[in-house]
């Protein structure tokens, strides 16, 4: 009953809406993030810091909205059976504490727990890379169940689903470079924790 009261409160803007559908329906998902965790991933505290320094500044009632949101996303983390998540992170993601130190450092112990989940794959891309293929900015590939693969792309409050299959293959594509260049999984796990010890 709480998970269905949840489900009717969220409001995504309307430049997301068609996403977040697909994104429920998705067997499998891949994030390129240059700029920050892929919204799945974060804990509460940094989705609400990173809605409270908006600018332009935000409401209260869209700050909470936006969060109630994006956690309310996260369910298909846990739902039966889940999607096949992978996720390539910047390693300057990992340094910016966003928040303050302490909700960067719970967000990342979050990361740690997430890359274990049998349907999670993590990967940092190391800042020192003189080749990567990510240079275009994030993106998205998902596959909803029993229908092709897209991509999403999104830049300032203004997005854009890929359904064109030249343009999807190019980014499936990238996308493969990109995993190919970044750490392994146990590499970027190493890196992570290592970061977390830091702290």
């Amino acid at each position: 009953m709480e998970r269905a009261k949840a489900k009717a409160r969220v409001r995504h803007p309307a430049w997301f809406r068609d996403y977040a559908r697909l994104e429920r329906e998705a067997v499998e998902i891949n994030f390129y993030n240059c700029h920050d965790f892929p919204g799945l991933f974060q804990t509460e505290r940094r989705i609400r810091a990173l809605y409270e320094m908006r600018k332009p500044l935000l409401g209260e009632e869209t700050v909470e909205q936006r969060v109630e949101s994006r956690l309310a996303r996260q369910d298909i983390l846990t739902q039966r059976p889940p999607p096949m998540i992978t996720a390539v992170v910047e390693e300057v993601v990992m340094q910016r504490p966003l928040g303050d130190s302490d909700v960067h450092k719970e967000q990342l112990e979050q990361l740690l727990r997430l890359a274990r989940l049998r349907n999670v794959e993590l990967q940092v891309m190391p800042t020192g890379r003189t080749q990567h293929a990510g240079m275009g900015g994030s993106f998205i590939l998902l596959t909803p169940k029993g229908k092709p693969q897209l991509g999403y792309v999104e830049a300032q409050s203004s997005s854009r689903l890929v359904t064109d299959a030249e343009e999807v293959r190019i980014l499936a594509a990238r996308y493969g470079s990109i995993r190919a260049q970044a750490l392994t999984m146990q590499e970027s796990l190493a890196l992570i924790e290592k970061m977390v010890a830091e702290l």
